[in-house]
């Protein structure tokens, strides 16, 4: 409780709660249900109003350009795919190429002139813009189906449109189809009959160059024959190869024959090496000679006239092979030098021919190169011609599958615009988005005060009571109020808030008027005079008094007589109908007396009210209109300023409390008045569920309750003032 007294709560970060959003409604429901009706009722009558429009769809089938017969090759050609077909197709149908042609054929400019222009002949375009803006093109799903709605107020003219549209479609792709082909067979002919004229110059040319270079040319071949063929050339290299193989084989031999010294050896080697019968007479002539020789000289002496003969037989025969391996030796090398002289010969006669060849080439090239060009031309002409062939037959090919009208449209059975349901179920849900936005966002602008936490959060300062809505005067209603207890509980606060008892002058401030301050000065002066206490109720809104009405009494005497010392405060104190409760009237202001509550006759008033009353609540006007208030709060014990529900923004009341604290008043609290319980149910606490719960009982059990409850008087505290918190 000693916190509570010292400083007000810490401010608070602000949360948005569930109960905050339903808060806002319940608040805001006039708002709300006014929005929802309006647009509930306005989607209701346009919904009956709009005119009613049938709706019938064709189905048609897009390819790329095919036909329906394979071209020439025997196979379609393979069209890539291209995501971009079905938008492009899309595109060409609402386009003026095809539109123009259904408008032409249903003669649309007229008809719909007189239906809907009074007669007045449209233009093509203004009815293609009507058209597109009755007809829908949609895509089937995952296939090459596309659907082609019109809407009309007519159903036979909705179908009408719908197939011809698709007609229309069909044959822009087959006639586009074929003025392409048209065209390019026309570039294919022209292109076909210059390479005619162009072939009939070459091959005069090439004839030309034939006769002048004396040419024979019986091939088909784009360049000169030679004086050897391939398989000519192949041969010679063979032989040129074996040659080469022999030389080197006989070489090698006779390089080992020469390279033996010793006759007898080289007799004994050659027949190995060369096959010669008249040698091998000899060779065996000789080892028989040889044979006979070794068995005489075993048996006979060196003189012997038979072993004589036998030598003699054996040196004629050594001479003759002496001579026939000379004679062999000489052939090898003849051979030898033979077979080289018949390589060279052959290498130099293929070598004579290739530069017959390569020269002859030189001088007949220009023929054979014009000769290449031409049959180059040839066969360019032969593809020219079998592509022409090939477009002129695929111009005359049918080409139906382009375009399939699969599903043709049909007039259809009942309206499908307006749909009243839709449209009626969607106003009401708009119009009840659109009542709850616009009443969040009339909250949003209000910067009012609207909750305790408002205040405790931006104020920083606590909320002493909180007042409900349309409370009477309780000097009219009596004790028994239900509305007192709101009072009883602001009065129980303010106790609590003050740091001595001797502060006992309270000033009511609020920021602007008809914010009850005056309502609550009087209530609160009522509850205290109830608990017993002394009260002095001071009319010091010079400006614009109204308590004496409340109390009935007379203005013409009051505080402003006193303040001018005109009158004694015995003369101004007027009684009330309440026990112990009193009230000074404000009296008369000169214009010339502005300033008075400001001056030294005012705080003796104050100070001598003091000594004779328990409490004096003096009423001020707005703090913000006038300086009156100011001066008061500088004046008085404590200042509490009292805050209308959702009336002024929050600065102006902000800006009422930094005024209060700038001339020094002791401010103590807010009252936060004519709080709606019925809408805002977080404040029920503070009046409704209290009243609902003590009220109900029997007064005996209340005064029983009361005892029970009743506390120990602490110490420094009178009976009256504990009593004063319940």
């Amino acid at each position: 409780m000693d916190d509570f007294k010292t400083s007000p709560p810490p401010p608070q970060e602000a949360k948005l709660h569930f109960l905050d959003y339903w808060r806002v409604i319940r608040i805001r429901k006039a708002i709300i249900i006014t929005v929802f009706l309006i647009t509930a009722i306005i989607a209701t009558a346009v919904t009956f109003v709009l005119p009613e429009s049938y709706a019938s769809t064709a189905r048609i089938k897009v390819e790329n350009d095919v036909t329906d017969i394979p071209s020439m090759g025997g196979m379609p050609s393979y069209v890539p795919y291209d995501p971009y077909f079905i938008q492009t197709t899309f595109e060409i149908m609402q386009s003026e190429l095809v539109l123009s042609n259904v408008i032409a054929q249903l003669n649309l400019n007229t008809k719909w002139g007189q239906k809907y222009y009074n007669g007045e002949t449209l233009k093509t375009t203004e009815t293609i813009e009507i058209l597109k803006q009755r007809m829908q093109l949609a895509p089937v799903k995952n296939t090459k189906l596309i659907s082609i709605t019109v809407y009309s107020d007519d159903k036979n003219e909705a179908a009408e449109l719908a197939n011809a549209i698709a007609y229309a479609y069909k044959d822009y792709r087959i006639d586009s189809r074929r003025a392409l082909t048209t065209n390019g067979v026309a570039v294919l002919e022209e292109q076909f009959a210059y390479q005619e004229h162009d072939i009939k110059t070459n091959s005069d040319f090439v004839e030309q160059l034939r006769q002048e270079l004396h040419i024979i040319d019986q091939g088909s071949g784009t360049a000169p024959t030679p004086t050897l063929d391939a398989q000519q050339l192949q041969q010679i290299n063979q032989q040129k190869i074996d040659y080469k193989k022999i030389c080197d084989e006989q070489s090698v031999e006779l390089e080992k024959l020469r390279a033996i010294t010793n006759m007898d050896l080289l007799a004994d080697v050659l027949p190995r090496i060369v096959s010669d019968s008249a040698l091998n007479d000899l060779l065996s002539k000789y080892n028989e000679a040889r044979q006979k020789w070794v068995t005489l000289t075993n048996d006979y002496a060196l003189s012997n006239i038979e072993v004589k003969r036998v030598q003699s037989l054996l040196d004629e025969l050594t001479q003759e092979i002496n001579k026939s391996v000379v004679a062999i030796m000489a052939g090898l090398e003849t051979k030898v030098a033979s077979e080289k002289t018949s390589l060279d010969g052959l290498v130099t006669s293929v070598e004579d021919a290739k530069k017959k060849d390569q020269e002859q080439a030189r001088l007949n090239q220009p023929y054979y190169d014009a000769k290449r060009d031409l049959e180059q031309k040839l066969d360019m002409h032969r593809l020219l011609y079998a592509k022409m062939e090939q477009e002129k037959l695929d111009l005359n090919l049918p080409k139906t599958q382009m375009v399939q009208l699969t599903d043709p449209a049909e007039p259809g059975k009942a309206p499908v615009k307006p749909n009243k349901t839709v449209n009626i179920v969607l106003g009401l849900v708009f119009g009840l988005v659109m009542g709850v936005g616009l009443a969040f966002f009339i909250e949003y602008l209000d910067t009012s005060v609207k909750t305790i936490d408002d205040v405790e959060r931006t104020f920083q300062a606590p909320v002493l009571g909180v007042i409900p809505q349309n409370i009477g005067y309780l000097l009219e209603e009596g004790s028994e109020s239900k509305h007192a207890e709101a009072y009883r509980v602001l009065r129980t606060n303010l106790l609590f808030s003050r740091k001595d008892e001797k502060l006992n002058t309270i000033v009511v401030v609020s920021a602007g008027a008809g914010e009850g301050k005056s309502t609550t000065t009087i209530n609160l002066a009522t509850v205290f005079a109830q608990a017993g206490n002394r009260v002095l109720v001071v009319d010091s809104d010079l400006r614009r008094p109204t308590l004496h009405k409340l109390f009935k009494v007379s203005n013409n005497l009051g505080l402003t007589n006193y303040l001018l010392k005109q009158n004694e405060l015995v003369d101004l104190v007027q009684t009330t109908p309440v026990p112990n409760l009193d009230f000074m009237a404000s009296g008369r202001l000169p214009n010339s007396s502005m300033g008075i509550l400001g001056s030294a006759q005012m705080k003796e008033m104050i100070a001598e009210l003091k000594q004779r009353y328990d409490f004096i609540l003096f009423d001020s006007p707005p703090i913000l209109g006038v300086s009156d208030a100011s001066i008061l709060a500088s004046e008085v014990d404590l200042v509490m300023q009292v805050i209308q529900y959702r009336r002024y923004p929050q600065p102006m009341t902000i800006r009422a409390k930094q005024m209060i604290e700038k001339v020094g008043g002791n401010f103590v609290g807010m009252v936060l008045n004519n709080i709606n319980m019925s809408q805002d149910e977080g404040y029920y606490y503070y009046s409704g569920y209290y009243h609902d719960y003590y009220y109900s009982r029997s007064a005996t059990e209340q005064e029983a309750e009361a005892k029970a409850d009743k506390p120990a008087i602490p110490e420094g505290k009178t009976e009256v003032n504990i009593k004063q918190k319940y």
